[in-house]
């Protein structure tokens, strides 16, 4: 985006607009960037949220393991019927439904906000760092089939 600005701070000047235009041009970079800057500040996740979040997510994934445990639900080498598996989304809902109401978020809440919250990495790393215990559980989560590292899944 600055770099679109600065062409066209330059456009400005080789047009024969003068220097007028191109203070101007730098005066709209400048206004853009502190803009910019700022929403990044706001946007940046509340460490009570990323707390609320973490645990959240490594409930999740605690639950999600031991739910699929096994893999024998439906028999070796069988998949699901359509009913079936309709019944365990309506359970696994009305399991993190459950979990996600002792953080006192929502399933909507959690699955709306929990891809900003994760994507300042920094502020997640700080509070990893700060408390070992729960990075040591968080780190023992199989994220790639969370939500990270390129998955199609749903992201819990």
């Amino acid at each position: 985006m600055i770099a679109g600005l600065l062409q066209m701070e330059r456009a400005y000047f080789y047009r024969g607009k003068g220097i007028l235009k191109m203070q101007q041009a730098r005066l709209f970079i400048s206004v853009v960037s502190g803009i910019v800057l700022f929403a990044g500040v706001g946007l940046a996740a509340e460490p009570a949220e990323v707390e609320k979040f973490v645990k959240a997510r490594i409930e999740i994934g605690e639950m999600m393991m031991n739910y699929f445990q096994g893999g024998e639900r439906f028999g070796e080498g069988q998949r699901p019927s359509q009913e079936q598996i309709k019944a365990m989304g309506a359970d696994i809902n009305a399991k993190l439904t459950a979990l996600l109401s002792k953080h006192g978020l929502t399933l909507e809440d959690y699955r709306g906000r929990s891809r900003d919250i994760f994507a300042d990495d920094a502020a997640v790393k700080r509070y990893l760092n700060e408390h070992p215990d729960v990075k040591q559980r968080y780190e023992a989560l199989p994220l790639d089939r969370m939500g990270r590292g390129g998955s199609t899944g749903r992201g819990y």
